[in-house]
C-alpha cells in the first residue's frame, strides 16, 4: 500500500476537501501541547489516502470559566472559523466539530508558522516608529516602561474586525500564526461571542479609526448573512445560543453604524494576560 499523500503547510481558505478530511478521517494522538490552557492534542488525520497535522480540542478537556457555560468552547471554535470563511478573508484555519479518541471536539488543521517579520514589538520612545500601531504602555522592569506595538498590517486589520464581530476576549500575541503565501491566521477562539462585551486584544492600534472600504462591504454581506433562515444563521444557532447569535447581529450593525473600529470601553480589561 502507498504512503498516505501529506498535505504541505499551507495559506489558503479552506475548501470542501479540507473539512472533509478533518470531519471523517482517522484521528490519531500524537502528543499534547502542555502550554495549553485547555486539553490540546497533537494529532493527524487521515481519510482516503490523505493525511494531514491537526488539533484536537476534546470538550473533556475544557476547565469551566465563570463567565461561559461549560463544555461550549470547542462549539464556540467552530463558528469563529465559519464567521471568518463568511467574511471571505479566511483568517481561521479549517476547523470543524465532530466526535474523536477523547469524545466530542474541535479538529483544525494545523498550520505551520513561518518567519515573517515581526508583528509586535516593544519600543522604547513614546511613539511608534512608520509602520507600527501603538497598543500600550508595559512594564518591562526596574521601574522601566515600553510601548507596546504592532504591525500597520492590513492582515492584523482584518483580524481585529473579526475579532470585534466574534467578541474575541482572548487575541493574544500567540494566537497570530503568519503562514505561507503571505497569509495570517487567527488561532484558539473558546472564549468567543460572549453575548455581553468582553472583547480583549492587543489589536488596538486602530481603535475609533475609520474602517475601510473592503471591510464595511464584508460586513454589509455578513449582516445578510446572519439574518434569520440564512446558512450561517443557521449553522451558528447549532453552535451558540440564541442570545449570542443576537448579540453578534447587533455587533455587525453596530460596525456598520459607526463605520469605526470599536475602541475599549473600561467595562472589561482590554489587554489579554499574559498578552503572549
Amino acid at each position: 500500500m502507498s504512503a498516505p499523500e501529506r498535505i504541505p503547510p499551507r495559506g489558503v481558505t479552506a475548501d470542501a476537501a479540507d473539512t472533509r478530511l478533518l470531519a471523517r478521517g482517522e484521528l490519531t494522538v500524537r502528543g499534547r501541547i502542555r502550554d495549553a490552557s485547555n486539553a490540546a492534542l497533537y494529532c493527524t488525520v487521515a481519510y482516503e489516502g490523505r493525511e494531514a497535522p491537526c488539533i484536537y480540542k476534546p470538550v473533556a478537556g475544557e476547565r469551566p470559566l465563570w463567565d461561559f457555560p461549560d463544555g461550549t468552547l470547542a462549539r464556540r471554535e467552530v463558528a469563529a472559523y465559519e464567521v471568518s470563511e463568511a467574511t471571505g478573508w479566511g483568517l481561521v484555519p479549517p476547523t470543524v466539530l465532530r466526535d474523536g479518541p477523547y469524545g466530542e471536539g474541535m479538529c483544525q488543521l494545523w498550520v505551520e508558522a513561518v518567519p515573517d517579520g515581526e508583528l509586535l514589538a516593544l519600543v522604547e520612545d513614546d511613539e511608534p516608529g512608520p509602520g507600527w500601531k501603538p497598543i500600550a504602555f508595559a512594564e518591562v522592569g526596574e521601574g522601566r516602561t515600553a510601548l507596546l506595538v504592532h504591525a500597520d498590517d492590513e492582515r492584523l486589520r482584518r483580524l481585529a474586525v473579526l475579532d470585534a464581530v466574534i467578541n474575541n476576549a482572548d487575541r493574544k500575541g500567540g494566537h497570530l500564526l503568519p503562514a505561507e503565501g503571505e497569509r495570517l491566521y487567527g488561532i484558539d477562539h473558546g472564549v468567543t461571542f460572549h453575548a455581553e462585551n468582553k472583547l480583549r486584544t492587543l489589536l488596538w492600534g486602530w481603535a475609533g479609526d475609520p474602517l475601510t472600504g473592503e471591510a464595511l462591504s464584508v460586513l454589509e454581506a455578513l449582516g445578510e448573512a446572519l439574518k434569520d433562515g440564512a446558512a450561517l444563521a443557521t449553522r451558528l444557532a447549532e453552535l451558540i445560543t440564541p442570545d449570542e447569535l443576537a448579540a453578534t447581529r447587533a455587533r455587525v450593525e453596530t460596525l456598520l453604524t459607526s463605520g469605526r473600529h470599536p475602541e475599549p470601553n473600561g467595562d472589561w480589561p482590554s489587554i489579554p494576560w499574559p498578552p503572549v
